[in-house]
């Protein structure tokens, strides 16, 4: 089934564009061949550090939440292995019927693995409560643009649209706003415990969950009922076990004690893995972000501090801005398995600048001194500034501690400013940053879709993801506006313009660009890292 504009004609191009740039992918040597569903591959053991907030789509935003979504829920739409284009999941057909008006037909005869049907209902109940409850750590800033649901029949879904030809739409049906649930097991009206969702069984993806023990183990199992467009798992079974952190999960891929290890290994264990003969290294396509989040209340002369300043607060991010060295870090703490980035954009997507590069430092990429030390003097600001920055240590690896310790030495440099260097386990992190506890953060970025909207809507629209009070109505017009240009050349035209002016707020701070990395066991094949971004486990044979 295709994917299209209906009677409107007008083809996603803006986002094969993204595609063509970001859509190779890496995968085993053996992926090729194998009969689909015929579990002719054994049990495997996938480890990882990443920890799960929640396994109720409208209750998480993060990676190891959505590692476990992507395997157990059903999308309407979603990307085939190897391909970053989307494409009807358990739809039949999706398309533009009007531009405002996206209608999806789903596939007769669903069920969840309970039993229950899945149709129109369910996914309207979806939609709606995701908007509804817009948990501080869910993804229902991806929804901003949806008015209405209707379900006129079992399998019709109606999406109304408060802007017409939407570029992004069928993208967002694939992303973490988007894993289609059972309504007779979600509350609809709060975040349904991890416990409650295990028993309720409403899983209608390539796997079911046979066991759970939060961030210990899971057991996965295939669901045989599946009628997705990806097809049966390749394997008759998955344990995904997790780890406190990447040292033990580098020696148990090293040992072989597990066959998959995948997020978050430091770049020197991946390194020292690289002459292990048990195993083997795949990489995929870059995409991943690493920035600096500022919350516009607490940080220094934020909106909620008792010296309150809005100028002064500015000059603090483009003096941070101007002593942030990303090349030195890049190359001495990540072994350069990630770049330096200076825009907001990842590099290689359409429309990605180095206004960062061009605006602060020297402008070429390296820190100036001098130019942080006026940008201070100019707006009043008394120095030492004191900096309370939080980082964490188990979600974006064993290397976030030497990263920030850079950071800290790097903007200490010159006595313009005093950072306090604090971290938290993710549980808590995840929670604490929606509710201004700390005043500036890091925060990682493993992209929803291959689109660059998805590097600029969930982070710089009003009321945005990072719940950091930013809110430029400019800047939110000149977001809504690129989504919704069919002309490929001139949304590329206003992503860059969109990047300058976010450049000069500096809501956040992005600093680093990385690729995607697996270890797996030399004996497993199927291991496919692509511009979906999304790991399947179902590929996975031995």
């Amino acid at each position: 089934m295709k994917i299209s504009r209906g009677r409107l004609g007008l083809a996603i191009g803006a986002l094969g564009v993204a595609a063509v740039v970001l859509s190779g992918c890496a995968t085993s040597t053996a992926d090729k061949g194998g009969d689909s569903g015929n579990a002719k591959g054994g049990d495997l053991i996938v480890g990882t550090t990443d920890k799960i907030t929640s396994l109720d789509p409208a209750g998480s935003y993060d990676n190891g939440s959505f590692a476990v979504m992507n395997q157990v829920y059903p999308f309407l739409l979603n990307s085939k292995y190897g391909d970053a284009k989307v494409s009807p999941d358990i739809a039949e057909s999706a398309e533009f019927t009007s531009p405002t008006e996206y209608t999806v037909k789903l596939k007769k005869g669903l069920t969840f693995a309970n039993g229950h049907k899945l149709t129109s209902s369910d996914v309207k109940f979806t939609f709606d409560r995701m908007v509804k409850i817009n948990d501080p750590n869910g993804p229902a800033s991806l929804l901003g643009n949806l008015a209405s649901v209707a379900a006129p029949d079992d399998t019709t879904v109606v999406f109304t649209l408060k802007n017409g030809n939407d570029q992004i739409w069928p993208l967002i049906l694939s992303s973490p706003a988007a894993p289609i649930i059972d309504e007779e097991v979600f509350s609809p009206d709060a975040v349904t415990p991890d416990a409650d969702i295990v028993k309720g069984n409403p899983f209608a993806g390539q796997y079911t969950i046979d066991s759970y023990k939060v961030n210990e183990l899971i057991s996965y199992k295939p669901n045989k009922d599946y009628q997705g467009n990806l097809g049966a798992a390749e394997n008759s079974g998955i344990q995904a076990k997790y780890y406190a952190d990447a040292s033990n999960l580098k020696l148990a891929i090293g040992n072989g004690d597990i066959d998959v290890a995948f997020r978050s290994l430091s770049a020197t264990d991946v390194e020292s893995l690289k002459g292990n003969s048990k195993v083997k290294i795949v990489d995929g396509p870059g995409g991943e972000i690493r920035y600096i989040v500022f919350n516009f209340d607490t940080m220094p002369f934020g909106a909620k501090t008792p010296e309150a300043d809005p100028a002064k607060a500015l000059a603090v991010r483009q003096a941070m801005a101007d002593l942030i060295d990303r090349d030195a870090v890049a190359k001495d703490v990540y072994k350069d398995t990630y770049s330096p980035l200076y825009s907001f954009v990842a590099d290689g997507m359409p429309g990605a600048t180095t206004v960062l590069k061009d605006m602060y430092g020297d402008g070429k990429g390296g820190p100036d001194q001098a130019k942080a030390e006026k940008a201070l003097k100019d707006a009043g600001v008394t120095t030492p500034v004191t900096l309370n920055l939080q980082y964490n240590g188990d979600h974006y690896g064993p290397s976030s501690g030497d990263e920030y310790a850079a950071y800290k030495t790097q903007l200490e440099k010159g006595g313009l400013f005093k950072v306090n260097l604090q971290q938290t386990e993710w549980v808590q992190y995840s929670k604490d940053r929606t509710a201004d506890v700390y005043p500036m953060y890091q925060l990682g970025w493993f992209p929803d879709y291959s689109d660059p909207d998805n590097y600029l809507s969930p982070f710089f629209v009003k009321d945005n993801f990072l719940a950091n009070h930013y809110d430029n109505p400019a800047v939110n017009d000149a977001i809504v506006k690129q989504q919704t240009e069919t002309d490929s050349a001139k949304r590329e035209e206003q992503i860059g313009q969109i990047q300058e002016m976010v450049a000069k707020d500096l809501s956040t701070l992005p600093i680093l660009q990385g690729k995607q990395v697996a270890v797996v066991g030399k004996d497993v094949q199927g291991t496919t890292l692509d511009a979906s971004f999304k790991f399947r486990y179902a590929p996975l044979k031995k």
